[in-house]
């Protein structure tokens, strides 16, 4: 009887072991291999702020919406998406949505719930410009891919394109300028997170703050 039970005991065991050495590990594609950080460093126009780099929420777009300390959690880390218009002759120009057809058909679906980062050169002590991206791409990013923000390296005057402006602020989305380290990034695989700063309600309405932007790159 010792012995039967022995045996049974063994085999027990001895399954359980084969079953954990079978186990899939987790696959190094999912693992990220360094951080690379996308703040900007000041500039002379905003010496008065830790970084160059700033987020504008949807309350600077439309008194009422989230200003930036209201912005879910889960909206401030995401999958980042880069898609450059440095290539072109004209760097000034706009994603059009044929733009995002071709990166798509390159790279594969956008991700759902991304941050999009429009690489096009420039500094951040640049002069503002409007949004790299037609009011069409980005309802289209908006809707069908869910898109969270987008990052440009240069200042943005989304004063020029205000049914853009309001398109972004009732998604819920924002965009942070002045960011910086696009080249460093490939156009899939990172991961970004958004930390933008605590502004006291009594000081400011935090619509547009000063933010810290890390890419976890594979």
């Amino acid at each position: 009887m010792r012995i039967r039970s022995f045996i049974i005991a063994y085999a027990l065991v001895l399954a359980l072991l084969l079953f954990a050495d079978r186990r899939p590990g987790r696959a190094p594609g999912d693992r990220y291999s360094h951080v690379v950080d996308l703040t900007g460093a000041p500039s002379a126009e905003r010496s008065s702020r830790a970084s160059s780099t700033r987020m504008i929420a949807p309350a600077a777009l439309i008194p009422g919406t989230w200003s930036a300390g209201q912005i879910p959690p889960e909206r401030l880390i995401a999958p980042l998406v880069v898609m450059d218009l440095t290539t072109r002759p004209d760097q000034t120009s706009q994603i059009t949505l044929e733009d995002i057809a071709a990166w798509e058909s390159k790279h594969g679906v956008v991700a759902q719930g991304a941050i999009v980062a429009i690489r096009r050169g420039g500094a951040a002590d640049s002069l503002a410009t409007p949004l790299p991206i037609t009011a069409e791409a980005a309802q289209f990013l908006m809707d069908a891919r869910y898109v969270l923000g987008f990052v440009i390296e240069t200042p943005s005057d989304l004063a020029s394109d205000r049914p853009l402006a309001r398109r972004i602020a009732l998604h819920g989305s924002y965009v942070i300028d002045g960011a910086t380290g696009f080249s460093a990034l490939p156009e899939t695989g990172s991961l970004v997170i958004v930390a933008p700063a605590k502004i006291p309600v009594n000081k400011a309405n935090g619509s547009e703050v000063p933010v810290r932007i890390l890419a976890m790159v594979r």
